[in-house]
């Protein structure tokens, strides 16, 4: 895992968006817990569950009702591994399989400004579809 992310911190060249900081550091520091720094000194932990659930990619198991966009049960999900793709971003694989959505180091620094805001909406959504982060019953 650590040559992983020794590999993506190498590969960083920043960002095109101008009111982006510069990245300076991306960390897998449990299958649970990713750290992005920037050269502002802004850092920003993100849960796997948060990063999952506001994947970029189109498809990942997405329930569509009325129109939003509801991911359910994925309060236990893991960062399997990360790999670079290009200078711009990091493609997350998780333990579910999804592996389809590639984060690019602005996504980041949206997310972490709004995290708090995204995640209370998230819960509200699974609350008003009677959903749950909890992940289903398993069938035996």
């Amino acid at each position: 895992m650590w040559a992983i992310t020794r590999l993506i911190s190498r590969r960083i060249q920043g960002t095109s968006d101008v009111a982006v900081p510069k990245l300076s550091g991306f960390s897998i520091l449990s299958p649970k817990n990713v750290e992005v720094e920037y050269a502002n000194g802004t850092k920003f932990n993100f849960s796997s569950e948060f990063l999952r659930v506001h994947s970029p990619a189109a498809d990942g198991k997405v329930r569509s009702i009325g129109g939003e966009k509801v991911i359910s049960g994925r309060r236990y999900v893991g960062i399997m591994s990360a790999e670079p793709v290009g200078n711009y971003g990091v493609r997350l694989v998780f333990d579910d399989l999804h592996r389809t959505g590639i984060y690019p180091w602005d996504y980041f620094y949206e997310l972490g400004s709004n995290k708090f805001g995204l995640m209370r909406n998230y819960i509200k959504t699974l609350r008003k579809h009677n959903l749950s982060r909890e992940p289903p019953p398993r069938r035996r």
